[in-house]
């Protein structure tokens, strides 16, 4: 079996192609795995893709092409290149480690929301001692949205530390009333043209005033223009943001020095190359032995 292996892993914490390159070849040594420049000379014998942000047409011209594994949960970017083949079968990631790390990631930020860190944090800078009221974590509400592995993994770790938590999903009921019973609001959703600006004046105008936003979801989730207002009013006391329309956030951007954001660098959850390469390898065989895929995406749907 000869698999493709390409696209764009600057952004992920591992430095070099060589750390897939082996995580993958030591969880299916029986693979060939080429370059884009050996599929290029040879692209009859393509059977499989592995992909991260592959260059737009690099899967063109591949007419045995049956399967393309992406090693990333979210899959809009490439869903959104026109030169996608037509017909060929895509699996997102679902990584077991990554699906751990962002739930680790989300009770970090519910619980320093909830015990005000992010504000001791501030006052440290200042120079202010202070000592605010302190809530059990059952007298916080936390709004989970987005129910696929990451949202549930999420919620559970959550509600396991005692919080009060609600899950929401994008075909499910109706947001705005879940929304006036949330005190932090996290949000895991996929990126689809439905939840595109989700996260706007009307979505922070229906939350309690203080709410606080954990955005893990993707940047296009929140219209940034809104989110300020919202913080600069009050209305709004804090937010997370792991994910911005450009990455890396410009500089200059107001949320880097806004004393009510803080900011991670896409960093909330990696892919991990020792596991993800299992996840592959199970779908790569799969598609040789004519086995069910798993996490296959639906592309009406966006994931």
């Amino acid at each position: 079996m000869k698999v493709l292996l390409c696209g764009d892993l600057a952004a992920t914490g591992w430095d070099t192609w060589q750390v897939w390159q082996r995580a993958l070849a030591a969880a299916m040594p029986e693979a060939q795995w080429l370059d884009l420049a050996q599929a290029r000379r040879e692209p009859a014998d393509v059977d499989a893709a592995v992909v991260a942000n592959p260059p737009p047409g690099s899967l063109q011209g591949l007419p045995k092409l049956r399967l393309v594994q992406s090693l990333w949960a979210g899959v809009d970017r490439l869903l959104a290149d026109a030169t996608l083949p037509a017909g060929v079968p895509v699996a997102r990631m679902v990584d077991p480690a990554m699906t751990a790390a962002m739930a680790e990631t989300a009770l970090w930020a519910v619980l320093s929301l909830h015990r005000g860190f992010f504000a001791y944090a501030q006052r440290q800078r200042e120079g202010r001692w202070r000592v605010h009221a302190q809530r059990r974590a059952d007298e916080v509400r936390v709004l989970v949205l987005g129910q696929g592995e990451m949202g549930r993994a999420a919620a559970a770790r959550l509600a396991a530390q005692g919080y009060a938590v609600q899950g929401w999903r994008r075909d499910g009921s109706a947001l705005a009333p879940r929304l006036a019973a949330a005190d932090i609001v996290v949000n895991l959703l996929p990126l689809t043209p439905a939840t595109t600006g989700l996260l706007d004046a009307g979505c922070f105008a229906a939350l309690p005033p203080q709410a606080a936003l954990v955005n893990l979801g993707r940047g296009a989730h929140v219209v940034d223009a809104d989110l300020l207002a919202a913080l600069d009013s009050g209305r709004l006391r804090h937010a997370v943001l792991d994910v911005f329309h450009e990455e890396p956030l410009p500089a200059g951007h107001p949320f880097w020095q806004h004393p009510r954001v803080t900011v991670l660098p896409h960093a909330a959850a990696q892919t991990d190359p020792r596991s993800a390469a299992v996840v592959a390898a199970l779908n790569l065989r799969a598609v040789r032995d004519g086995a069910p895929l798993r996490h296959l995406v639906e592309a009406g749907r966006g994931y």
